[in-house]
């Protein structure tokens, strides 16, 4: 759940000294090829279900509404980033303001790739409301940095199941493994080696130092969530008109 509070304190936020602007560059997979999206098949239309909401429709494109929709607000919340003293206040070549800068551009990117795939089909341009959080205080801004990163990447892992191209499948999964490395990153900003916690990853634990290989508890792999559980936490960042409905997919 997205933490709302400007008081957030994490225990530790310093910068990561050890990550230089090229290894960053090549953690992140800056230049992921996102091409062939299919749309074929898809209803037309993207009307509100609910008077008071916004529904990304059905099928592939509701899906693909639902992750333009995110991503519209991940490119929002770090365009936001940069008119804070916080991140004014960073020096140039920080390695934190640099991993911002990155990120920004990345999500930015995302956004502009589906709205011209989906064309005519997209939802609208979504409005933020993030008066909840405090630019100017670097913690405010890295907790809801990672409640943006860690729920991104379980929205996609929970809608995967949704996507009936094998392409776009595959596209989503290109997307999610960029995701998961801004959430890594963000984690070891506020916590270092906290990327892999129990709260994003059903964590494997062994039996015992003696037990047989892959006796134990965990799957290892990463948490995902439902569209509806997903919605339900990036509605409260977003403006009446703008909040979101997912009523296909459950």
């Amino acid at each position: 759940m997205m933490t709302n509070s400007a008081s957030q304190n994490p225990a530790a936020a310093g910068t990561p000294a050890g990550v230089p602007r090229r290894a960053f560059l090549r953690y992140t997979g800056a230049s992921v090829a996102l091409t062939g999206l299919l749309l074929a098949g898809c209803d037309d239309d993207s009307d509100d279900v609910d008077a008071n909401l916004l529904d990304v429709g059905t099928g592939d494109e509701g899906i693909l509404n639902y992750a333009y929709a995110l991503e519209q607000l991940e490119a929002a919340f770090y365009a936001q980033i940069k008119n804070g003293t916080y991140y004014k206040g960073l020096p140039a070549n920080s390695a934190e303001k640099q991993i911002l800068d990155d990120l920004a551009l990345h999500e930015q990117a995302h956004v502009n790739f589906f709205k011209a795939a989906l064309g005519n089909k997209a939802i609208k341009e979504l409005e933020p409301d993030f008066s909840q959080i405090n630019f100017n205080d670097k913690g405010s801004v890295l907790t809801n940095a990672q409640a943006f990163e860690d729920l991104g990447v379980a929205a996609y892992n929970g809608a995967g199941r949704f996507i009936a191209s094998p392409t776009n499948l595959a596209l989503a999964g290109k997307i999610v493994s960029v995701e998961a490395r801004h959430a890594a990153l963000i984690r070891d900003l506020r916590q270092y080696n906290s990327f892999v916690a129990s709260d994003v990853v059903d964590v494997f634990t062994p039996t015992s130092a003696t037990s047989a290989p892959g006796a134990g508890s965990g799957t290892g792999k990463e948490k995902s969530k439902r569209p509806q559980e997903v919605l339900a936490t990036a509605n409260q960042f977003l403006k009446s008109g703008s909040k979101l409905s997912a009523t296909s997919f459950s």
